[in-house]
């Protein structure tokens, strides 16, 4: 499970408010549970609303149960992102990724929702 993570320092530093900058997007994806010894076989589906290198915000079924800790799976891409819940307001929820993820993986999620649309 690759993990895109923006490693080079000089790039953080170079806008941090780039880094903050959120994208809509409106694309499909999953959910994927954390089990007993990393199993992954549960999931939820959800609607990527909007990204940006720290998080995003993920539209799923009110009553779904979600764990606080999960990967998320965007439709068209082949990598899972290790994120945490950081607040939930009924079928709302607003995650963070555990590490920030690639500039140029983040212009491949958002070239991939343009395509679509």
């Amino acid at each position: 499970m690759p993990l895109h993570t923006l490693d080079n320092a000089s790039n953080r530093a170079e806008s941090p408010e780039k880094a903050y900058e959120s994208y809509k997007v409106d694309r499909p994806g999953k959910i994927i549970f954390v089990g007993h010894h990393l199993s992954t076989s549960n999931h939820i589906r959800c609607i990527i609303r909007t990204i940006s290198l720290y998080g995003a915000v993920l539209e799923v079924t009110p009553a779904a149960q979600m764990p606080k800790n999960f990967f998320l799976e965007i439709l068209g891409i082949d990598d899972e992102i290790g994120c945490t819940v950081m607040r939930r307001e009924e079928e709302k929820v607003t995650i963070g990724f555990n590490m920030l993820i690639n500039a140029e993986f983040l212009h491949h999620v958002l070239k991939l929702s343009f395509e679509t649309h």
